[in-house]
C-alpha cells in the first residue's frame, strides 16, 4: 500500500464532503510512478557507446596499444581490422554496461529529464481519466485528481462541462497544496487538501442541484 489507511480514509472523507456541495465528481488516483522510462535507459546507452566510438575516433592509441600487447609488439602498423574490432569490443562494453546499470530504477529516473516525467505523468492521467471518469457523469462534471508519487507530480483532469467554465490555472491552488505535502512526505494530506479545494471551484460554478446523486466512487484508489 503506498498510502497509509488513515490517509486513505482522508482522502475518501475529503471527497465525500466535497460533493455535499456540488453537482462535481471527484476521483482521486494515487501512483507509485506513471512509467517504467526504459526507452530513456536504452538512449542513455546508445549515447555511451557512441561517445566510445567518438573518444576512440579521436585517440586511436589505445587500440595501438592492446595490438603492441597482445599481438604483436614489433608491428609497424596496427590493421585496419584490428581497429574495428576493438570498436565493436568497446561500443558493445559500453551499451551493456550503462544499461545494466540503468537496470536501478532509482538511478533511471534521476537521469529521466524534468519534461519527459511530466509528459509521461500527464499521458497516464489522461488514460485514467478517459477510463474512469470522462463522461461517466450525467452532466459530464468529473474531475481526476492524480499523483505519481516517483515523479512528485500531480494532475488535474477535468469533464467537458467543467473544462468549458474553469480555466486551467484556478486549480493552482489545489495543486499547490498538494505538491507541498508530497515534498513534505506527507501525500494523503495533500490529496485531500487539494480535493477540499478542489470542492470549492466546483461549488461556485456547479453548485448542488436537487437530487444529485453520487456517480462516481469516493474512495482513493492506488495503482
Amino acid at each position: 500500500m503506498l498510502l497509509s489507511e488513515a490517509d486513505h480514509a482522508a482522502v475518501t472523507a475529503a471527497v465525500t464532503q466535497a460533493e455535499l456541495s456540488t453537482d462535481g465528481e471527484i476521483v482521486t488516483v494515487v501512483a507509485a510512478r506513471s512509467d517504467a522510462y526504459h526507452d530513456v535507459a536504452l538512449h542513455w546507452a546508445v549515447l555511451a557507446m557512441l561517445l566510445a566510438l567518438a573518444l576512440l575516433a579521436w585517440q586511436p592509441w589505445p587500440a595501438e596499444w592492446l595490438y603492441a600487447r597482445l599481438v604483436d609488439g614489433w608491428a609497424e602498423s596496427v590493421p585496419p581490422g584490428w581497429y574495428l574490432t576493438v570498436a565493436l569490443i568497446v561500443a558493445a562494453a559500453k551499451f551493456l554496461g550503462v544499461r545494466l546499470l540503468l537496470a536501478i530504477d532509482a538511478l533511471r529516473l534521476f537521469l529521466t529529464p524534468g519534461t519527459t516525467k511530466a509528459r509521461r505523468v500527464r499521458r497516464r492521467a489522461v488514460e485514467l481519466f478517459r477510463t474512469g471518469a470522462e463522461k461517466r457523469t450525467k452532466a459530464s462534471t468529473g474531475v481526476l485528481l492524480y499523483l505519481s508519487l516517483a515523479e512528485r507530480r500531480a494532475e488535474i483532469i477535468a469533464d467537458e462541462s467543467i473544462h468549458s467554465k474553469v480555466a486551467p490555472d484556478v486549480w493552482g491552488a489545489a495543486m499547490a497544496a498538494l505538491l507541498a505535502k508530497v515534498r513534505a512526505g506527507q501525500p494523503g494530506e495533500g490529496m485531500a487538501d487539494a480535493v477540499a479545494r478542489i470542492g470549492l471551484v466546483l461549488a461556485e460554478h456547479f453548485p448542488r442541484s436537487q437530487g444529485d446523486t453520487n456517480e462516481l466512487p469516493d474512495r482513493l484508489i492506488e495503482l
